[in-house]
């Protein structure tokens, strides 16, 4: 990284400020790009922000992907392959916090000993708003290497880590936790994160066992607990259920939260924080059914995703395409489409560089793709396999298979008009009608649209999956998974609430 530049940007930085002032200094942003391992890379950051308005976009705060504190304050390598905002070349900012596109920014770090927290902290400091300690990951390999969510046991430790930051970095510190089995518990640890330093406390409403077939349904009166009894400037971001747009209201509503983060359901469509456009607006990127619903589709999402990688990533202008296909357009392309697609392959082009060289943003590129297609991809399995095949860096294979999703998307969207709509219906499932905390048959209902609009990955609730034998728990575990989710607990008066898992633990010790 370049030191005159790391200067520069620490000189003009103002006086460091602290909570709520810290907050309201960056514009008070009310949603949240999630911090997501090797997902919420620059790339996919530019994406997200590309459907919000100039005016909307400081509204939006996103997290760098956790970083490894140990790794990024040893090794110049993972410092090079993770994060970028200087060019190489130039020496002038580039990508990872450019001022003029990535900010506000958040760089987390998963970490266990202080002093390489802080020289990883101080090595970003210049290029973010502000350093994020990961307290809520609850993988195996944060189990194993003793960080995230396997660290809330050792209050000191978080202690130390936190306030090191606190007094030793030049801009601020915050944390992201996840909430623990009782009341009190999750409140004492909240406590401890804000006495260290904490300026900001972002707090996912589940247990660190969630995961998985094991998921559930976050815990919305778990956050308000906490919105009620921390101090009232405590800065709260609130994580956890967020599928749709409408939903971004209703956590904040139920919360009290002064914004709410989103990971998964982001992943599955970057536009989860844009106001949809108006009916008749929809033009060439969003699509709206007969029965009112719509979303984006997947092709001019892939699109946009493709051009940023091409403009930032590989500073080049992308390839010239026809426009979207919306229906009236000429539809004899389609055929001449098919025709090139069916031609035998050419030999197999040579990517320079290895994949841990491409940077952050090309080798996020399938994965991304997979997830935005993964509906898509149900229906086409063609696609599936072809993007099973591309390698990192590969944007002429990318490239091909956006055109493929066009032409797909196009057949589906004729196909649609031709049998007016029933070629996406389906038939209800049992536990539509039920609650969501009993079926997500429901939920998915609610968030279902056609294979070419993107939309969220509906997971099974922990009862469901165990029905099917998904999973086999651990009689300990039992009782956590039947707990109820976040409509019957809002209703519910803590008493009554303590007693039922009780008597439950008792039904499952038996």
């Amino acid at each position: 990284m370049a030191v005159d530049t790391a200067q520069t940007s620490a000189a003009e930085r103002p006086a460091k400020l602290h909570g709520r002032a810290f907050y309201e200094s960056i514009g008070k942003p009310k949603y949240v790009v999630a911090p997501m391992v090797d997902q919420s890379e620059f790339a996919w950051r530019m994406l997200t922000r590309s459907f919000l308005s100039p005016t909307e976009q400081s509204s939006l705060l996103a997290y760098s992907p956790m970083l490894h504190a140990r790794l990024y304050s040893e090794e110049e390598k993972y410092r090079k392959g993770h994060f970028q905002p200087v060019n190489p070349d130039t020496s002038k900012p580039w990508l990872d916090g450019n001022p003029s596109l990535d900010r506000p920014l958040f760089v987390q770090f998963c970490a266990n000993d202080p002093k390489h927290l802080l020289s990883a902290a101080k090595q970003v400091a210049p290029y973010c708003d502000a350093v994020d300690l990961n307290l809520g990951c609850p993988q195996g390999i944060a189990r194993k290497g003793h960080y995230g969510a396997f660290l809330q046991e050792d209050r000191t430790l978080i202690y130390d880590l936190i306030n090191t930051l606190h007094k030793e970095l030049p801009i601020p510190v915050t944390a992201k936790i996840r909430i623990l089995d009782t009341k009190e518990e999750t409140l004492a640890h909240a406590k401890n994160v804000l006495d260290a330093g904490a300026s900001i406390l972002t707090v996912h409403g589940r247990r660190r066992e969630m995961k998985g077939h094991l998921t559930g349904l976050a815990d919305w009166a778990m956050i308000r607990f906490l919105r009620d009894n921390l101090p009232p400037e405590t800065v709260i971001f609130a994580n956890g259920n967020i599928l749709q747009h409408g939903d971004l209201e209703k956590i904040l509503e139920a919360t009290g939260a002064d914004a709410v983060m989103s990971g998964e359901g982001n992943l599955s469509d970057p536009a989860i924080f844009a106001k949809p456009p108006p009916e008749g607006q929809e033009g060439r990127e969003y699509w709206r059914g007969k029965d009112g619903k719509g979303g984006w589709r997947v092709d001019a999402v892939c699109r946009r995703y493709i051009n940023i990688l091409y403009e930032h990533a590989v500073g080049s202008a992308p390839p010239e395409r026809k426009p979207l296909f919306i229906l009236g357009d000429d539809t004899a392309w389609i055929a001449e489409s098919e025709k090139t697609e069916d031609e035998p392959a050419a030999k197999k082009r040579k990517v320079t560089g290895k994949k841990q060289d491409q940077g952050p943003n090309m080798s996020s590129v399938q994965p991304h793709l997979f997830h935005l297609l993964r509906h898509f991809i149900s229906v086409h399995t063609d696609v599936r396999e072809l993007l099973a095949k591309t390698r990192a860096g590969d944007l002429e294979a990318y490239e091909k298979i956006l055109l493929v999703v066009e032409r797909k998307v196009a057949e589906g969207m004729l196909e649609y008009e031709r049998t007016d709509g029933a070629s996406v219906v389906v038939p209800p499932r049992e536990g539509e009608d039920l609650p969501p905390d009993v079926s997500s048959a429901g939920t998915m209902a609610r968030c279902r649209r056609p294979w070419w609009v993107v939309q969220p990955i509906i997971r099974p609730l922990p009862s469901e999956a165990m029905k099917k034998g998904a999973i086999s728990m651990k009689k300990k575990d039992k009782a956590k998974a039947a707990a109820p989710g976040i409509i019957e607990q809002a209703k519910r008066e803590e008493e009554e609430r303590t007693d039922d898992i009780k008597a439950r633990d008792e039904a499952v010790a038996g």
